[in-house]
């Protein structure tokens, strides 16, 4: 195989293809723990709406038990699915990405237009020990984004990136 069909590089620069790896397990926990907390926010007001609003204009018991049964669907499919889609991948040349669940979305970014990249962790995350590391390069596409993965995974990724940018040179435009 040449390294253009491995995808390693071509003449032209490295080329889409599915990443090798997958993000941490635990990324399905704080999926499902963002999406119900999300969908509390939701169904919440209007049990609260039914309670204490003794004539409204709309069923809101029937309005919440909808939204109650979209919710532990979005909720039992949606994390586990969108665990099967995202992959991340470093190369010496690239990284790529592979995200989403309903609308999926591969990116490549050349190393030699990364300009910084950088690890988010909120709340939840350093909870189950989780990181997001975010790649911006000169593209009008935006910033690539690896999330859901281990905190450890997260260091060591931010630290290859900057030595691989280190290493290709560029101006990153």
């Amino acid at each position: 195989m040449t390294s253009t069909e491995t995808g390693a590089g071509s003449p032209h620069g490295p080329r889409l293809r599915p990443p090798e790896h997958r993000v941490s397990g635990k990324a399905i926990v704080w999926w499902t723990l963002r999406c119900a907390f999300g969908w509390v926010i939701v169904i919440a007001p209007l049990l609260a709406g039914r309670w204490l609003w003794p004539d409204p204009p709309i069923p809101l018991g029937t309005a919440a038990a909808i939204a109650g049964g979209i919710a532990v669907l979005h909720v039992a499919v949606m994390p586990t699915w969108r665990y099967r889609v995202h992959r991340w991948e470093l190369s010496e040349h690239a990284v790529y990405t592979q995200s989403g669940w309903l609308n999926q979305e591969w990116r490549v970014a050349p190393a030699s237009r990364i300009q910084t990249v950088d690890t988010e962790r909120g709340p939840l995350q350093q909870l189950l020990g989780l990181s997001t590391v975010t790649v911006t390069t000169a593209s009008a596409a935006g910033p690539l984004q690896i999330t859901g993965l281990d905190r450890d995974t997260g260091i060591r990724i931010v630290e290859e990136l900057t030595a691989t940018t280190e290493a290709n040179p560029g101006d990153a435009t």
